[in-house]
């Protein structure tokens, strides 16, 4: 009777993961990033899920999410890139240029509003140009990518030395700074209202789906399966704000703003941040990023140039310019990363982005990006760097050696792999 009831339960939760249609990889590998904060949070005696090293180790994710974002499609399309540490440092160093010396040289003085929209604009266009360049050796004269790249890391991380003459520059501009993080935040009520706007959002999403395919005479879930992703989209979304609605604002950072309006702090006066404005960008990237996979011609190029690169060309895709497209995306992608790395440091220095490289690939791979091409998810990469910098980010707070620490981010990046490759055997998508 006993193992009939363990049986019949096992079925049961089977048949729920199957009737809301979970990605059960996707599962596994928040079931997996849920073990490591718990262990953590053990070995640091609480100190690991406090609100200020969540709101920490959320800002310190973005720059390797958004560009594992970009790489997810490099990688779908079968090739790699092996320079985007490198042209982040690049990125990096002309925005910084651009503000401490060329804009002032042209008359702006620091602090105009004119700066950091400039500067950004520079960045962006230095990337995505770069990257195009990459995509065109690629596309049009078939070196091959990791060839390209490889040399890119090389060139672009010293181009960024010879830009800045070996030194760190900095300050930056004020106002660009606020993107880097702890410098620019929501606030507690407008981030609660923000999260509502997505909870609205996702609930929209998740219904206007189920419409689809119903039009399209396509089995759709129960009712009460919908309402039940609403309901879970709900909890994650605001329970997240939540969190970081509950680091507070130090007292004496408090005073000093108080001071400096002229005003008198009311006692016992408290301040949360609320959302960085870093996390609202890649919340930003990882929409348009989505939209462009799933809704829009490029991503059904791509992801159909990565399933069978020779039958794509035969209907008729130009796979040359879809290989620049794409470069040059993750190109625009290492420059917002290099935004907010350099804005978070609020100066550019010259080992900006080093290794960073790795760790976007590895992102990417444990958040199921198949190095074989043609499948990978945005999602997934977000949450493969946020499980990352939670490896790195704990085993520094238990007191790891670096070194050990890479030792133990490689062996998980080949585990990943390995773990990918039998799902992938298991389930018939090999």
């Amino acid at each position: 009777m006993a193992e009939a009831s363990a049986s019949g339960a096992s079925t049961g939760r089977k048949n729920i993961v199957k009737t809301l249609e979970f990605d059960t990889r996707l599962l596994g590998m928040i079931g997996a990033f849920v073990l490591v904060c718990i262990v953590f949070n053990v070995l640091t005696d609480g100190r690991f899920l406090t609100p200020r090293n969540i709101f920490n180790l959320t800002i310190q994710t973005v720059s390797v999410a958004i560009m594992a974002t970009g790489m997810v499609f490099v990688i779908v399309t079968r090739n790699i890139d092996l320079s985007v540490g490198s042209l982040l440092a690049t990125c990096s160093a002309m925005m910084a240029m651009t503000q401490t010396q060329v804009l002032p040289g042209l008359g702006l003085d620091y602090g105009s509003p004119l700066i950091a929209p400039v500067a950004i604009l520079v960045g962006l266009l230095t990337g995505a140009v770069i990257g195009a360049f990459h995509g065109w050796l690629i596309g049009y004269l078939a070196i091959p990518a990791f060839i390209v790249t490889l040399g890119g890391l090389l060139v672009w991380r010293n181009v960024a030395w010879y830009l800045t003459n070996g030194q760190t520059i900095g300050p930056l501009d004020e106002t660009f700074q606020t993107l880097g993080g702890i410098g620019g935040t929501l606030g507690v009520t407008a981030s609660w209202a923000f999260g509502l706007i997505c909870v609205l959002a996702a609930c929209v999403a998740i219904w206007q789906s189920r419409r689809s395919r119903i039009r399209h005479e396509f089995p759709v879930k129960p009712v009460w399966a919908e309402f039940m992703l609403m309901a879970l989209a709900a909890v994650l979304i605001l329970g997240f704000i939540a969190m970081l609605n509950a680091y507070e604002v130090p007292t004496r950072v408090l005073e000093r703003s108080f001071e400096a309006r002229g005003e008198i702090m009311p006692e016992g006066y408290r301040e949360g941040y609320g959302i960085p404005f870093s996390v609202l960008i890649l919340i930003a990237v990882a929409v348009v990023m989505t939209l462009v996979a799933r809704r829009t011609r490029l991503g059904r190029y791509i992801f159909a140039t990565g399933g069978n690169p020779d039958a794509a060309e035969l209907s008729g895709i130009n796979t040359r310019l879809l290989t620049v497209k794409v470069f040059a995306i993750m190109g625009a992608l290492c420059a917002l990363a290099g935004l907010v790395a350099s804005a978070r440091l609020s100066f550019h220095s010259n080992d900006i982005g080093t290794l960073d490289e790795l760790r976007v690939i590895a992102a990417a791979v444990i958040g199921g990006t198949a190095l074989a091409g043609g499948i990978g998810t945005i999602y997934g990469a977000i949450l493969g760097a946020l499980i990352m910098q939670t490896l790195q980010s704990g085993m520094a707070m238990v007191g790891v050696d670096a070194p050990f620490q890479n030792i133990i981010v490689g062996a998980v990046l080949v585990l990943a792999v390995l773990i990918d490759i039998i799902y992938r055997k298991r389930t018939g998508d090999a």
